[in-house]
């Protein structure tokens, strides 16, 4: 049953606003201490939140000391981590941690790490930030004192009341363990408390009566509550956070400075806006057209002819994702639409005439104007968490392949991927980002515009569009804020 949020909240404090020159002294107190965040983001729409911060689609030393020199207080590290399995997920976060690691004592600047990932709950837990506390104990660095478990994300509608965690919208907020994402084939769940849900998800290694949670009564006394409350939990404690509105991530992210300014230190466990409230980041307003970066002309170095318009991909099948894409086909009809018949991809029978149909429709879509390049809407499950995961990336797979064959016959005018592990396989196998900047978002707080920074797709606004965000209508008006250019 959904509730308002207002009753959610009923004797509950009211939001305390940040101290704004305290807030606004983070970004300078993690430079002055020559610190900066990696984040390690397992999808890349953790970059929604954020503006002018480095993306990392590789992670080799030198990659991650570019991303030092830019000055920056923090850099994405794009793992896709929530598209491997388990053990190759632990392969990725440990390579993550000893390349920043490395890049950070070369130039002189200390690394805390975040491991963000999704604000409904799905994704590796508690493996990733286990994997990044011991990978920083074998390079010689101190383990941290704890994970704290931030999941909010208010402008999407995730918030944390109480220690339950909820999704809602403008008809109202449910436990998230109620929702359609918690019975996800890979990641699903049944607790909406997070005390619950860390023992669920350790298999009981992690009970929830040892989960310390900080409540809103405690965020919204301020930064010196806290802070008490940090200095209380024992090393090695699970902290789980609550949070509503932006104030409440600024006061907890004011409290962590304190303590971590005497010597404590944590892995971060996130949904998208924790980052900007931890580097002192003011929320800003959405893109206009005017502020897109303009496709190069002819096509770039490459030559290729540029096409009339756009390229949407979508890949995931959350129920949101299914009705945006619904209504963005009709209120766009004179869009070319392919959709990608994903038994015939999954059948090695068919699946190589079937890639091709495909190419070549989103390839004569382009030269006519937008193209809308999607799987079938049905969702192939197996019993199986593993194969369901398989059957993802197989379908992944092929959306990359057309992606990556359609442009390299024609020169979109922009991309928008839909989806977490869609949006990061275009970006790094069907477009060859290896290095961007994210720019903004084309919404308050949701949506990220990329600035490729190498690579076929420089010149080309990329857009990283979560698969369980946004409204109905929301999809579509991306298309049509990015054909205003």
């Amino acid at each position: 049953m959904r509730r308002s949020l207002a009753s959610i909240l009923e004797g509950f404090p009211a939001v305390r606003p940040a101290d704004p020159v305290a807030f606004a002294g983070l970004a300078g107190r993690l430079g002055a201490a020559r610190r900066m965040l990696v984040v390690l983001d397992d999808d890349p729409t953790g970059t929604q939140s954020v503006v002018d911060l480095p993306v990392l689609a590789r992670w080799r030393v030198e990659d991650l000391e570019w991303a030092i020199d830019s000055g920056a207080p923090a850099a994405y590290v794009l793992t896709n981590s929530r598209a491997l399995e388990a053990r190759a997920a632990e392969q990725v976060n440990r390579e993550v941690v000893a390349a920043a690691v490395t890049a950070g004592r070369s130039r002189g600047v200390g690394i805390a790490f975040v491991s963000r990932s999704d604000s409904t709950l799905r994704g590796h837990f508690p493996l990733e930030p286990d994997v990044i506390s011991d990978a920083l104990v074998e390079a010689g660095e101190p383990r941290p004192s704890g994970v704290v478990l931030v999941p909010a994300f208010p402008e999407a509608g995730r918030v944390t009341v109480g220690g339950v965690h909820y999704a809602g919208a403008r008809d109202g907020y449910a436990p998230v363990g109620e929702s359609e994402f918690a019975r996800d084939p890979t990641f699903g769940y049944r607790s909406s408390r997070l005390a619950d849900w860390v023992e669920e998800r350790s298999g009981g290694g992690i009970s929830a009566a040892s989960v310390v949670e900080i409540g809103l009564e405690t965020n919204r006394s301020g930064p010196e509550a806290v802070a008490e409350a940090l200095r209380a939990a024992g090393d090695g404690s699970t902290i789980v956070v609550d949070a509503v509105e932006e104030d409440d991530l600024r006061q907890f992210a004011l409290g962590l400075d304190l303590v971590e300014a005497e010597g404590r230190s944590y892995v971060y466990r996130v949904g998208p806006p924790f980052v900007r409230a931890r580097i002192g980041q003011e929320r800003r307003e959405p893109l206009d057209a005017a502020e897109f970066a303009d496709p190069v002309s002819g096509g770039g170095s490459r030559g290729l002819p540029a096409s009339r318009g756009g390229l949407v991909v979508v890949g995931s099948h959350v129920g949101l994702t299914s009705r945006q894409l619904e209504h963005l086909v009709a209120q766009r009809p004179e869009a070319r639409v392919v959709e990608l018949d994903v038994p015939a991809v999954l059948d090695p029978a068919t699946a190589r005439d079937a890639l091709d149909e495909a190419t070549l429709a989103v390839v004569r879509g382009l030269e006519e104007g937008d193209a809308i390049l999607h799987s079938s809407r049905t969702l192939i499950r197996a019993d199986d968490p593993e194969e369901s995961l398989a059957i993802s990336r197989a379908v992944s797979d092929a959306l990359v392949q057309i992606v990556r064959r359609a442009v390299a016959l024609t020169r979109p005018r922009f991309v928008v991927a839909k989806g977490g592990i869609t949006s990061s396989d275009v970006a790094t196998r069907g477009l060859s980002i290896a290095r961007a900047v994210v720019r903004g978002s084309l919404f308050p707080g949701i949506v990220s515009l990329w600035e490729p920074a190498d690579g076929p797709a420089q010149g080309i606004p990329y857009v990283v569009f979560a698969g369980n965000v946004g409204a109905e209508a929301t999809l579509a008006e991306a298309v049509e804020k990015l054909s205003e250019r």
